[in-house]
């Protein structure tokens, strides 16, 4: 018999592995045909190998008919050659009936598809009550004027927010405070039909899709909102131009907590972009004096998408990026004075994420037990990548990080359900409760494949509260608002964002997961204008919806 010395390790490992048991009891359902989320991506894949056919495959949820259920809009590629093959490609937009399915409402929406498509962002740019919609493209963008929730009209050219280089990711957020949303959009390379090279061995005939150091770097736009219905381009003022790079994925949030809202550019192998508001109207790029320009030795990744989470409760933005195989996603976690320390390992995403390429990104409360999570959608840029790696494969599956309340993360993806054991060419990742039962379930575009919805079939374990802000002076999309919840002795902070991830978005609704506790003692808010709201002794498992000024203005109970 051992010495109880020498059983009590044993005992605390026994019970650690029964506590992570329990922990994993996250289960998503893949339900999109069911749900009638039906779609096919065209990538419009050629011998030529274009690099726009391995980046695109964006979406997002918004309501934009105002109705309270999320809805979804799914962004298609084309053919940048074929004629015939764009033909086959359409945006698609579904309306959420409420009841566990979706309505294919494209047709009567008003939305087409014309250049070959990347991402999307969504908010309501003209504070008329109504989410409108702004789509990228390899050509012209298009910016989509919401008409009452019935249909959408195309006020691009009346807006003057028409880029034509090869977009990629973008965001809206209301950077001078004035209480009208402006729009940033991220800008690729240079990669053109006419400008094609070839790539790969040309002894054997096998061709690849290039790297993106073979082409010129592309600098990112910034429109500020006239609050007349158009914006300007006012790159070069705020200083954005000058800063070339190849930009993938954008967030926007006050990493600083100056009450500005600042801005990050994941580029793909070249230095990211921290833009920090200097409340002027003007913008510093300092990701290198931050720590976020490269990763922890001094090299940059191939970022692909963003986010911004205070996953350690600590009441700061932390941010993470993804990126291509054998580099490891990177974690970087907020030290306050606006500096970041790299926590990929640390943290223990950093193995997990090690053979996979990585796009879509979110923190996301999986479990409701109050601390953020981590989802991460993969898929391969190259071809035939086993003949370059033995053993990696296109299609990859995703993947879940739980969060165990301290800042550690375990990757359960494979213990998480079958929405999360598909393998596909994963591309845009975006987040919401689309059934109205207080658990976030998953939109995922896969590149050249079908969509996903992962629906969250979590056990009932834990409380939940969703926030819908509306602003009166603010944006009335409320989109840069910080939210600090405290309940049962724990504080979590949120903000609304309009874009973030890869070519996608998440609900503009805000999640708090509350485990076991029944209410929310106080909800504190800073409206994106600078005013502060506080709210006290709200009831768990309802929607709540809270207006700039004026205070609580409807209740709604979780659809469980």
């Amino acid at each position: 018999m051992r010495p109880a010395a020498t059983l009590l390790p044993a005992l605390v490992s026994i019970a650690l592995l029964a506590a992570q048991g329990r922990e994993t009891a996250v289960r998503f359902e893949s339900v999109a045909p069911s749900a009638g989320l039906v779609f096919q991506h065209v990538n419009g894949a050629t011998p030529d190998r274009h690099l726009a056919e391995i980046m695109s495959g964006g979406g997002l949820f918004f309501d934009f008919d105002d109705d309270g259920w999320l809805d979804a809009f799914v962004v298609d590629g084309g053919s940048l050659v074929d004629r015939a093959v764009a033909a086959k490609a359409g945006h698609r937009l579904f309306r959420n009936r409420g009841n566990g399915t979706f309505e294919d409402v494209t047709t009567r929406s008003g939305i087409v598809h014309a250049p070959y498509g990347m991402g999307a962002c969504a908010a309501d740019y003209d504070n008329d009550g109504w989410v409108d919609l702004y789509i990228t493209s390899v050509g012209a963008n298009v910016l989509y004027k919401n008409s009452g929730g019935k249909s959408f009209t195309d006020a691009t050219r009346a807006a003057g927010v028409g880029s034509s280089s090869f977009s990629a990711s973008c965001a809206f957020a209301d950077i001078d405070r004035d209480g009208d949303v402006d729009l940033f959009v991220t800008h690729y390379v240079d990669a053109r039909v006419d400008n094609n090279i070839f790539c790969g061995d040309a002894s054997r005939k096998f061709r690849i899709y290039c790297h993106p150091l073979n082409f010129k770097p592309l600098e990112d736009t910034l429109y500020r909102n006239n609050g007349d219905g158009t914006f300007t381009d006012i790159s070069k003022p705020a200083g954005i131009a000058g800063h070339p790079g190849n930009g993938l994925g954008v967030v926007f949030g006050d990493y600083d907590d100056d009450g500005w809202i600042d801005l990050f550019v994941a580029n793909d192998t070249t230095p990211n972009f921290l833009f920090h508001n200097e409340r002027n109207g003007t913008f510093t790029e300092g990701a290198l004096l931050a720590g976020v320009s490269v990763a922890s030795d001094g090299r940059p990744r191939a970022g692909m998408g963003t986010d911004f989470g205070d996953y350690d409760g600590d009441g700061r933005l932390d941010l993470f990026v993804t990126n291509h195989e054998l580099e490891a996603h990177t974690l970087f976690h907020n030290l306050g004075k606006g500096l970041f320390e790299d926590a990929t390992f640390q943290s223990g995403v950093g193995p997990g994420t090690l053979p996979y390429v990585g796009f879509g990104a979110v923190f996301m409360d999986a479990d409701n037990d109050g601390d953020l999570d981590l989802a991460v959608v993969n898929g391969h840029v190259m071809n035939s990548p086993q003949h370059f790696r033995a053993g990696a494969t296109e299609a990859q599956r995703k993947l879940l990080f739980q969060n165990d309340g301290r800042g550690r993360f375990t990757e359960i993806g494979r213990q998480s359900g079958p929405g999360f054991a598909i393998e596909k060419v994963g591309r845009a990742l975006a987040a919401g409760d689309v059934d109205n039962d207080g658990d976030v379930d998953l939109l995922v575009v896969n590149n050249g494949g079908t969509l996903d919805l992962l629906r969250n079939d979590a056990p009932r374990n834990g409380n939940a509260l969703l926030v819908r802000l509306i602003g009166s002076t603010s944006n009335r999309s409320a989109i840069g608002a910080r939210l600090r919840l405290t309940a049962g002795g724990a504080a979590q902070m949120r903000e609304i964002k309009a874009g973030s991830s890869y070519l996608a978005q998440n609900d503009l609704r805000v999640h708090f997961g509350l485990g076991r506790a029944t209410q929310a003692d106080r909800l504190e808010i800073r409206w994106p204008n600078g005013g502060t709201e506080t709210i006290a002794n709200l009831a768990a498992n309802q929607i709540v919806t809270i207006t700039e000024g004026k205070g609580l203005s409807r209740r709604t109970p979780l659809a469980r």
